[in-house]
């Protein structure tokens, strides 16, 4: 874009009022003292959808067909998918919703109650903070943020502007899941010692990397919207921006954020790790992506750990396990096979108990909305933002790593005095790579900083580098408010 055509594009952006908000302007986008209003059950809710491609369909259907909400608003970049989706909003509610670019317009309409968002992760906060600005609720679609600071800044407007904001992570309404919750927090299995978290999904190549054009439906620059102005460099814009950094945050922050929400709340903690260390690589293929596709995370917890693993290429499940997780205890473990169903077992591997059963996390949602008790939500945005950003250390760390071969590696680990699940989680990571034709000894891996949290400030300790990656440069209008300002 041309320094003209981009003074033109600010001039004129859709954003120009927002930016004002952004920067910290006093001008609120809706009055202070105006309080949130408690909605009948026999009202209809109205209802923006704020990115509607893959995930973003799933949040139309389910408004749509819900007897006491209305989707009044498709709001997205590329005017096809917009076109599409209106289309079969219509067959499903009877009434066809708007189709608008500008966000704007939805969120300064009073029929608007919710907005639901499921765009890009680099837009996750931005949608959130201006449309409870506005004074919206808002479902706001995992990994919450893209950075930490990000997740906190987005607590921040929930809490002062008095709104309901719900995070993504549907396992938390599943009846299933909350039994295998109890009954590792009633210290059935024992003390619990690791939470290992499970992300075995195979990912191919996204293409090699190179200049391509964005299709001609889509405003490119509106997409980019909060991120550095740079020419599309993979094959396909839409879902394969989870591996480029600058937009995504890898498939610990796609599938894997569903997984460290639970372990973190297996572990009953409500506050970030006392350290973080994570290692891996991009491995198996050379493409467009940036983020790894194999990767381990390990977050401190004192007498308790969070183990990660992110298995991009062919892989066996570990203890039925591929996207999943397990509570390991001194008299037993808990493994979930899936959002809802898995099992106990004693020491010797014998089961004693299973878990199942579905729930409705949108449901809750909106009992929230009408109730304006943010206590009844299943998964309140603070839930949301430590979750997401205990991903986010795990990428700092990774992104702060040196190359190494991958025995050396192995020599760095044994000399930290690491507990045994952390050599017994390499070893397995190592004949992963060789059940993939990987020289196990050889191949070179990014051994990542071993860094010390201050999880109180949700900074790092003395390390100017890792908390410059708490946040990132804006491109004006789109900037995240700083603390203080929302």
């Amino acid at each position: 874009m041309s320094d003209r055509t981009r003074r033109q594009f600010l001039e004129d952006s859709m954003f120009a009022a927002a930016a004002a908000v952004a920067a910290g302007s006093t001008t609120s986008l809706f009055a202070a003292d105006e309080k949130p209003k408690i909605k009948s059950p026999n009202e209809k809710l109205g209802v923006a959808v704020v990115g509607c491609g893959g995930r973003g369909g799933d949040h139309l259907k389910t408004f749509a067909k819900r007897p006491d909400t209305e989707v009044l608003y498709i709001v997205d970049v590329d005017a096809n998918i917009a076109k599409n989706r209106a289309k079969a909003v219509a067959e499903m509610q009877g009434r066809e919703p708007k189709i608008i670019e500008d966000m704007r317009i939805a969120f300064d309409d009073k029929s608007v109650d919710v907005v639901s968002t499921a765009t890009p992760n680099h837009w996750h906060a931005l949608v959130s903070i201006w449309a409870m600005q506005a004074g919206k609720d808002v479902y706001v679609e995992k990994p919450v943020s893209h950075n930490v600071s990000e997740g906190r800044r987005i607590v921040e407007t929930a809490r002062k502007y008095d709104r309901i904001c719900q995070t993504g992570t549907q396992c938390r309404s599943n009846q299933g899941m909350k039994d295998a919750m109890k009954y590792v927090h009633d210290e059935k299995i024992g003390k619990l010692k690791v939470a290992r978290g499970l992300c075995y999904k195979r990912r191919g190549s996204i293409g090699p990397k190179g200049t391509y054009e964005p299709p001609k439906s889509v405003n490119y620059d509106l997409w980019l919207g909060p991120a550095q102005y740079a020419p599309l460099t993979r094959r396909n814009l839409h879902y394969d921006w989870h591996m480029q950094t600058p937009y995504g945050n890898g498939d610990l922050g796609n599938q894997g954020i569903h997984q460290m929400d639970l372990c973190r709340w297996g572990l009953g903690v409500d506050k970030l790790s006392n350290s973080v260390l994570s290692y891996g690589g991009r491995l198996g293929y050379e493409d467009a992506g940036d983020a790894a596709n194999t990767q381990m995370i390990i977050h401190d917890y004192g007498d308790k750990a969070l183990v990660f693993e992110v298995r991009g290429l062919k892989t066996e499940p570990y203890k039925e396990a591929s996207v999943g997780v397990i509570f390991e205890g001194t008299d037993g473990y808990v493994v979930m096979t899936s959002y809802s169903n898995g099992a106990a077992f004693d020491k010797d591997g014998n089961k004693v108990h299973e878990f199942s059963g579905g729930g409705d996390h949108y449901g809750n949602f909106l009992d929230a909305v009408r109730s304006r008790k943010r206590e009844s939500l299943n998964a309140d945005i603070l839930e949301g933002h430590l979750s997401s950003a205990l991903c986010h250390l795990g990428n700092i760390s990774y992104r702060l790593g040196s190359t190494m071969p991958a025995a050396e590696l192995r020599e760095r680990l044994l000399s930290l005095s690491s507990p045994e699940h952390l050599v017994e989680t390499y070893e397995r990571f190592g004949q992963h790579l060789t059940d993939n034709g990987l020289d196990a000894k050889a191949t070179p891996l990014a051994f990542g900083a071993n860094l010390a949290v201050d999880a109180a400030n949700e900074k790092f300790v003395d390390n100017s580098a890792a908390d410059a990656l708490l946040t990132r440069e804006y491109r004006a209008p789109f900037v995240v408010p700083l603390a203080g300002q929302v």
